[in-house]
């Protein structure tokens, strides 16, 4: 087997296995949101450029699409463990689920991929009609960072149910045929 036969094998098997524990997470109630109140939403917004994040950083990446409006870098304060869904909310991140599963899944980000965008990837082009489960070739992978210093990982719940503390970082990264494999460090 040729290394990429090894990487594609190896993107296929963690896609496959990050969308069953996603799944996992459908069984889970999901969260309320509430409004924002105008002082959370001053205070919210804590990007410093002086240094590194103390609360929660958020990245989005488009990864292989090049969608750079869906693009975004961003610092958010929390006091303690707090929804991911919320930070998100936050960070003005809109995500949107699927039909089957509208809490648990992400389809897009920011408008990213739109309804009409074709995916180009190694069978030919996909459209993402947001219906059940994304492609297991192209897809928002949702990947998390327990402190500045950690390795990212895939994460193990779905927004409904992910948690984040402050020096935590999440990112959603679309990813096609396996590629980018991870966040950039």
């Amino acid at each position: 087997m040729t290394l990429t036969n090894l990487r594609t094998a190896a993107a296929s098997s963690f896609a496959a296995a990050g969308l069953l524990l996603s799944l996992a997470a459908c069984s889970a109630p999901a969260t309320s949101q509430s409004p924002s109140s105008p002082a959370a939403e001053s205070a919210s917004a804590s990007a410093t450029a002086s240094g590194p994040c103390e609360g929660v950083q958020v990245i989005v990446d488009s990864g292989a699409l090049k969608q750079e409006a869906a693009d975004t870098s961003a610092c958010i304060a929390v006091e303690g463990p707090t929804a991911a869904a919320k930070v998100l909310e936050e960070a003005n991140v809109k995500t949107v689920g699927t039909e089957q599963y509208p809490n648990e899944l992400v389809c897009r980000v920011n408008g990213v991929p739109a309804a009409d965008f074709d995916i180009k990837h190694k069978g030919g082009t996909y459209r993402e009609e947001c219906q059940k489960m994304p492609a297991a070739f192209a897809y928002w992978a949702l990947w998390v960072k327990a402190s500045p210093d950690a390795e990212w990982a895939y994460a193990q719940e779905g927004l409904a149910t992910l948690k984040f503390s402050p020096g935590q970082s999440l990112e959603l990264l679309f990813t096609v045929d396996g590629e980018p494999a991870a966040p950039k460090a």
